[in-house]
């Protein structure tokens, strides 16, 4: 597979999870939905294995590779098929895109990495208040969607998490056997999380659109996006991997819209751009600033040099 494929693939993958998520749980209790959703990607996956022979190990820095990874799948998958319920799909995936900026936060605390510049902070503070307005635009003390806000909240949090402790991990395997092997410690746990919360099984309630939606998240959004996902993350930098993050609130806003009938309003424009803006600030600001300062130092030299 071509990098630039595979990048394209993650970035249209992303971009309409949200709604996929939104769709099946219209009539497939969430539970139920997002665990259809891992065992139809742990079994093509499985199958993917077995045919290529591709080797999936399971010692024991395997097995943390695969738990790590497993905390943000099980987590941010969990509570977004709940934050679904209150939340339309552009709200999701404009959330999900603070991601980025919690993990560098998580980052610091847990790797050690270096302090956040004070550009950075800023950034943060102008993405936080873009989503801040869209919140106040969006949610009130009174809602059920201030419950959606929260399982949000909670899923990019284990996400972010699940980022900086898969970090840790120094292991270069397959990508498909990354995949594999975290759908499948995850997939016991959203079993046993249907059965706890829900336990039932009536097929009867069931649309066409929610199973379709089930369907397209298991295969594209779960086993082809977290392939390509890792894919990419093995051959391009960090910073290019995070412009996907900018991208996909746009996409999944204007989706939203044009097929959910979710309304786009002046504030949540607003908003997108302040979050948008806060994340470009965030991953290039410090590259530009620096061009910036050095463009001045190059044309005196060349000055002094005709002199």
């Amino acid at each position: 597979m071509q990098v630039s494929v595979a990048y394209i693939a993650v970035l249209l993958i992303w971009s309409t999870t949200p709604l996929g998520i939104v769709w099946s749980s219209e009539s497939i209790n969430p539970t139920m939905a997002v665990l259809l959703r891992m065992l139809i990607a742990v079994v093509l996956g499985g199958l993917i294995i077995f045919i290529r022979n591709i080797e999936l190990p399971w010692h024991k820095q395997a097995l943390r590779l695969y738990s790590y990874s497993a905390l943000g799948i099980f987590g941010g998958m969990s509570f977004s098929y709940l934050a679904a319920a209150y939340l339309p799909s552009g709200v999701l995936s404009l959330v999900f895109g603070l991601a980025p900026v919690l993990s560098a936060i998580l980052a610091r605390r847990i790797l050690a990495e270096p302090k956040i510049s004070p550009l950075r902070k800023l950034s943060m503070l102008l993405s936080f208040i873009g989503l801040a307005l869209v919140c106040a635009d969006n949610f009130s003390l009174n809602s059920d969607s201030v419950y959606g806000l929260g399982f949000v909240l909670i899923a990019v949090f284990l996400f972010s998490l699940s980022g900086v402790l898969v970090k840790s991990v120094s292991l270069a395997i397959h990508p498909m056997a990354t995949t594999v092997g975290a759908l499948s410690v995850a997939l016991p746990l959203f079993l046993i999380n249907w059965l706890l919360l829900d336990g039932s099984l009536d097929v009867s309630q069931w649309q066409m659109r929610s199973i379709w939606a089930t369907l397209y998240l298991g295969v594209f959004g779960s086993l082809i996006g977290f392939f390509a996902y890792f894919f990419v993350l093995q051959r391009l930098t960090a910073s290019t991997v995070a412009l996907i993050t900018l991208v996909t609130p746009i996409i999944a806003l204007t989706l939203g819209a044009l097929l959910n009938d979710e309304v786009i309003n002046s504030k949540l424009i607003a908003g997108a751009v302040l979050v948008i803006s806060g994340l470009a600030i965030y991953h290039w600001g410090e590259l530009l600033l620096k061009k910036f300062k050095q463009e001045p130092s190059i044309t005196t030299k060349g000055i002094t040099d005709k002199t």
